[in-house]
């Protein structure tokens, strides 16, 4: 059965900028009370919005944040770390840690302290990204983490059920986490990546918060992996 968001409370974690915001606003069109929750807390960006900060990195955060908001309908998860791409002998792998600890082990504890206040017909999204399938060389981190991620939402798809849990895995997008770039590079990087999708460029945030709305929406999808690639995984 598919359903209305009109009147539920979401909460975006991960959500001032990029895939987060947009996710925030489509929710907000479809009638959602929205809460944005990040270490950078931003105004509201809409009616119907309000900004709580967290720390993924700590179970004693999210604790507050989930008893601040009280009981809501959707958890979803956006959060990671900037990686840059770099071979196994060249990593850190105290830095790689970092990075697991925020998009792994960061929405395994959003999920852990949300479980009391979601509501027992809600549902969780997490992101992934395509490189946990589509593998290219130095780009190990990403890879694993993504992977892991899909794995554990069909885990606890089942795990949680009736709750629903999905994960949307992005392409190519267009967003601020390519801010380190110079104009120019970022232009390059992205003209050379879309013009190698069947699509013919890269994806905009507005283009993916439609997956996240979906799989809030339809009551009869869980355990799904919804690509949005532009047709980067053929």
């Amino acid at each position: 059965m598919t359903s209305s968001l009109n009147g539920k409370t979401v909460i975006v974690i991960g959500g001032s900028s990029g895939i987060g915001a947009a996710v925030a606003l489509a929710a907000i069109a479809r009638g959602a009370q929205v809460v944005l929750a990040g270490r950078r807390l931003m105004p509201g960006i809409d009616n119907g919005v309000r900004s709580e900060p967290v720390d993924v990195t700590d179970s004693a955060s999210l604790q507050r944040l989930f008893e601040t908001v009280g009981h809501f309908d959707h958890l979803v998860y956006t959060s990671g770390p900037s990686v840059r791409a770099k071979t196994l002998i060249e990593t850190d792998l105290d830095e790689a840690q970092d990075n697991f600890n925020v998009k792994l082990w960061g929405a395994l504890r959003a999920i852990q302290q949300a479980l009391p206040f979601l509501h027992e017909h809600g549902s969780i999204i997490l992101t992934s990204g395509q490189l946990g399938r589509k593998l290219a060389a130095g780009q190990f981190i990403k890879t694993v983490i993504n992977a892991a991620t899909e794995a554990l939402g069909k885990q606890l798809a089942k795990e949680l059920a009736p709750r629903r849990v999905n994960v949307i895995s992005p392409g190519v997008i267009d967003t601020p986490a390519y801010a380190g770039l110079c104009e120019e590079q970022r232009l390059a990087m992205f003209a050379k990546a879309g013009g190698a999708l069947p699509v013919g460029r890269v994806g905009q945030a507005e283009e993916v918060a439609v997956g996240y709305v979906l799989a809030m929406e339809n009551g009869f999808m869980t355990g799904a992996v919804i690509d949005i690639d532009g047709g980067g995984q053929l």
